[in-house]
């Protein structure tokens, strides 16, 4: 869920077919079905996963139930927010928090079953979760301060990468345990750890340029017109255009106020 001023962009690959599916599938459920439980599916999902990663040092058929259950965490992890707005049940702020704890806690336990199978070191799979959670926070601060949603990184989000990780288990538990198979792994798994670090950086150094040329200097053009503009805080300095409106309705609005639709 996007916080409360932020627009959802959605621009993964398979962001619209997703769409299309999780809205047929809200529309079905029964009454007793709801967010919240939804939620709490896509934790057991994905601690289940994790721990038939870890499991699969007994038996490569783990690995087929890791892949499951990462369909279970799909399920409830997509679901919640498409079902709250299906009813007319958003809960933004509740719903904004809740749902990016979860994920942190969901993509530590999955990386950590990753590292505690035989197949990628326990540093390579912890280094990928350190960068995918980078990912995910620059996301967070970019819906702040651009009041722009975005889940995904060009065409690749969540879905594409629970797709990666199915394919690969399909892979692994084919192949077998092996010393060539682990190397392959792991090298796959820095890769791609690499990768999403680059992305991020990229995507740091655009913000970082496009917030320079939307923000004035407090201490370059305020400071001609106020003899204290050194005292000004950088969060302090509104912005223009479109980030400018958002910024006055995030400011505008009280401490206090109450969520604006309960559940």
């Amino acid at each position: 869920m996007a916080p409360v001023d932020a627009r959802r962009e959605l621009t993964f690959l398979l962001a619209e077919p997703e769409r299309r599916l999780l809205r047929a599938i809200a529309v079905r459920l029964p009454a007793w079905v709801t967010s919240d439980l939804l939620t709490l599916l896509g934790v057991v999902g994905a601690l289940g996963a994790g721990v038939a990663y870890a499991l699969s040092g007994l038996s490569p058929a783990w690995l087929w139930a890791a892949s499951a259950l990462l369909l279970v965490n799909w399920f409830g992890d997509s679901l919640d927010g498409t079902l709250a707005r299906v009813r007319r049940a958003e809960r933004p702020r509740y719903g904004y928090y809740l749902d990016h704890v979860v994920d942190a806690f969901a993509t530590a336990a999955i990386g950590a079953g990753i590292g505690l199978s035989p197949y990628v070191h326990l540093a390579v799979a912890l280094a990928g979760v350190v960068a995918y959670l980078v990912l995910s926070i620059n996301i967070y601060l970019e819906s702040q301060v651009f009041g722009v949603f975005r889940l995904s990184y060009g065409r690749v989000g969540p879905t594409e990468a629970r797709m990666v990780l199915v394919v690969a288990n399909a892979l692994l538990a084919l192949a077998g345990p092996g010393s060539a198979v682990v190397l392959i792994a792991d090298g796959v798994a820095g890769a791609l750890t690499i990768g999403m670090l680059g992305m991020v950086v990229g995507r740091i150094q655009r913000n970082l340029g496009e917030l320079a040329r939307l923000e004035l200097c407090p201490a370059g053009r305020l400071g001609r017109d106020l003899p204290d503009a050194h005292l000004v805080e950088r969060h302090d300095v509104p912005a223009v255009g479109a980030h400018k409106r958002a910024y006055d309705r995030a400011r505008a609005r009280p401490r206090g106020d109450p969520d604006p639709r309960a559940a």
